[in-house]
């Protein structure tokens, strides 16, 4: 009997790597930060301890059954709805997937780990690592990335040129500007200062697009954005919006086209949706994200959740 399909999810259409095929090795919003920008919603365990949370055989049960059903992909990532090196095991997966395919792995993470030895060796075989940093100042890492308790921003900074020493992997820097927090010119000049010591290949800039967990995170402005391109140096980029042809190609406007069925009929959180539809809470965060930019359906605040309805036709 094939093993059933809960932690992979995709492939969904990426800006930065094409078809991507995530696997999701923590529960939902298990996470060292709680970011005010995160579009999944606020972290409801917030931790630095590492376990087992998705045991690598059941990840690798799941991969095989994909790969037998024909599976292809552009890159298979490590990401999911929360920060995937707390997980034990992503050294086993890794290796698996190098092993048995031919599709390169990205680990996509908050880098606040990786200042300890065990996970850089884990994640050392990866093709991508693509880490975050979005301050480097205690008071706007406190204020951006509310760390649980323990973690401090030089030791994540040291982390992450240790990982560009250790491991062989292509580093993509990713830099989360938030309008009047982190994009000031003192900040910004903080973080050309840790870039330049990191030595990433890339730095990709990006700003707020789907809903953030806080109100008060909000988009930078295009001049902005290129005066922080400016101010944090040479190897800096602005990550363009995904092609909506491509998305097409990738297979997700049915998907789409379900999602906004589903709002037609009755309000919804993300979650909502995820349950509904059946899909991974990061692919109902891109349909939602394209929607809200086509107008077709609005967000709603009630209390302490974020619903998603449709527009009615006048």
């Amino acid at each position: 009997m094939a093993t059933p399909v809960r932690h992979l999810f995709g492939p969904v259409p990426s800006r930065r790597l094409g078809r991507s095929l995530g696997i999701d090795p923590v529960p939902m919003k298990t996470c060292t930060f709680d970011c005010i920008y995160c579009q999944l919603g606020r972290t409801t365990n917030h931790t630095d301890q590492r376990a087992a949370f998705v045991p690598a055989e059941t990840v690798i049960g799941e991969l095989e059954t994909w790969i037998v059903s024909g599976g292809t992909a552009d890159y298979i990532t490590l990401s999911g709805s929360g920060e995937p090196t707390l997980n034990t095991g992503v050294g086993e997966i890794i290796a698996w997937i190098k092993e048995h395919t031919n599709i390169p792995v990205v680990v996509l993470t908050n880098g606040s780990l990786l200042w300890r030895d065990d996970v850089r060796r884990e994640i050392a075989q990866a093709d991508f690592l693509m880490p975050d940093l979005d301050a480097v100042t205690p008071e706007v890492f406190a204020q951006v990335n509310r760390p649980c308790c323990g973690l401090q921003i030089e030791q994540i900074v040291e982390g992450l040129v240790a990982a560009r020493r250790d491991c062989a992997s292509t580093m993509w820097l990713e830099v989360m500007l938030c309008a009047g927090l982190n994009d000031t010119p003192e900040e910004l000049a903080a973080l050309r200062a840790a870039i330049d010591r990191i030595e990433p290949d890339e730095v990709q800039i990006n700003t707020v697009v789907r809903p953030p967990s806080e109100s008060f995170a909000r988009p930078l402005s295009p001049e902005a954005l290129k005066r922080a391109q400016e101010a944090l140096g040479p190897r800096a980029e602005i990550i363009v919006a995904l092609d909506r042809d491509y998305a097409a190609l990738a297979g997700g406007e049915q998907a789409l086209e379900d999602v906004l069925a589903l709002l037609t009929r009755r309000p919804c959180t993300m979650q909502d949706i995820a349950t509904g539809l059946s899909l991974h809470i990061n692919e109902v965060s891109k349909h939602v994200s394209h929607l809200l930019e086509d107008g077709k359906i609005l967000a709603e605040q009630r209390g302490e959740q974020q619903f998603y309805r449709a527009v009615r036709s006048a």
